[in-house]
């Protein structure tokens, strides 16, 4: 069964409740007449035992609201008790007081009691001793130890096991604050790497596909032949960028799990990425939309890692494809695969400001970004008068 609310962990409530059931205590114990305890022979009435009680009692209801009032409270009633003789109600009732100071009081108020405990049980042991001049004495230091160190050293180990708990509390929750950032991080990484695949997906054959079209409206007098052959590329760029885009959302799929929809043991598609082995019917199709392309390679073709394979071409796809929109009809592709890199560069000649397609400047951006997750490098801008995109790409597989 759970608590009313009012007696709740933290609540006054429960601390009253903590004080009403230690005077109920000391009560019961009041009753039986055995006040005083410790000295019998005082001839100190026992209801002079009562207010001490009370006022340790009351103590007790203020462990939590204040503290360091609390154990003042509780030791003047102590000292008071024992002058009369002392009640062993009001002594259990004031370990209670010790216990409390420890768990809620401030860090030097422990440290203060675990000193004084330890210093009044050495002091209590040789009085008795030197008093009763027997070695019997010392059972007024364990007395003092019994009452008044082992609450504190109780006191102390709960503390000390509710500060770890806390600490590891907010270590947790420190965790799940990197845990959330790392995916939040991780999403805009993915929201990023998506943006660029589209935009070298869909942009480029779109440029290609307006280039046309405006060709087709703008021209007057156009004869059967050149609007079929303006369409024919249009559908060409369309296709290959639908097939492409079919491409990329395969790859944000899942993959296969082995058996097909229906469960008939079938293998899903496969998926092929862009590749730089396929390049040449890239620079086809940058041809017959009306760019001429003269391609030039240094070194041996080999196997290249697929990040690099992809980024290098996606970069020769929207080099040439900005050379088509902005430059004058002609471009230089060369790629040079050396040892521990494969060197890519477009050069284009650059018409007049104003002409061309217009374009956000996404494309540059995007390129550079490719270059940079893969720890290559990238240069884009004018050289000697011609427009130049040179990226190299590390593939690990030199000294």
């Amino acid at each position: 069964m759970r608590p009313p609310p009012w007696l709740g962990s933290g609540t006054l409530g429960r601390d009253l409740a903590l004080a009403a059931a230690s005077l109920a205590g000391g009560l019961v114990l009041y009753s039986l007449g055995w006040q005083p305890q410790v000295r019998p022979d005082t001839g100190v009435p026992s209801a002079l035992f009562l207010p001490p009680l009370l006022v340790m009692c009351a103590a007790v209801g203020m462990r939590r609201v204040a503290p360091r009032a609390s154990l003042a409270v509780g030791t003047g009633a102590l000292v008071v008790d024992t002058a009369l003789g002392n009640s062993l109600g009001t002594i259990l009732v004031y370990t209670q007081v010790l216990y409390d100071a420890c768990v809620y009081g401030p860090p030097r108020l422990w440290r203060w009691l675990l000193r004084a405990t330890i210093g009044l049980s050495l002091l209590g042991a040789v009085v008795g001793v030197v008093s009763l001049d027997n070695w019997r004495g010392v059972t007024i230091g364990v007395l003092v130890v019994l009452a008044g160190l082992l609450p504190v050293l109780t006191g102390i180990s709960v503390r000390q096991y509710r500060d770890q708990a806390v600490a590891e509390r907010a270590r947790a929750e420190q965790t799940a604050r990197l845990v959330e950032l790392d995916r939040r991080q991780a999403v805009s990484a993915e929201r990023a790497r998506m943006a660029r695949e589209l935009h070298d997906v869909v942009a480029n054959h779109l440029s290609a596909v307006a280039i046309h079209a405006t060709a087709v409206l703008s021209v007057p007098g156009l004869d059967r032949g050149q609007v079929t052959s303006a369409l024919h590329v249009i559908r060409e760029s369309s296709v290959q960028g639908l097939a492409e885009m079919r491409q990329m959302i395969e790859v944000l799929r899942e993959p296969a799990t082995g058996d097909g929809p229906a469960g008939d043991g079938r293998a899903g598609p496969e998926v092929v990425t862009a590749r730089l082995a396929e390049v040449d019917g890239l620079v086809e199709r940058i041809q017959a939309a009306g760019l001429a392309v003269r391609v030039r390679t240094d070194g041996t073709p080999g196997p290249l890692p697929v990040g690099v394979d992809l980024a290098a071409y996606r970069i020769v796809q929207e080099s040439l494809t900005n050379a088509l929109k902005h430059g004058t009809g002609a471009a230089k592709l060369t790629i040079a695969y050396r040892p521990a890199e494969v060197v890519v560069t477009v050069e284009n000649p650059v018409r007049a400001p104003g002409g061309g397609v217009p374009g956000a400047g996404a494309g540059l951006i995007g390129m550079r970004e490719r270059v940079t997750l893969l720890a290559g490098r990238f240069t884009a801008g004018p050289r000697d008068g011609r427009w130049q995109v040179r990226a190299a790409l590390p593939t690990g597989q030199g000294g």
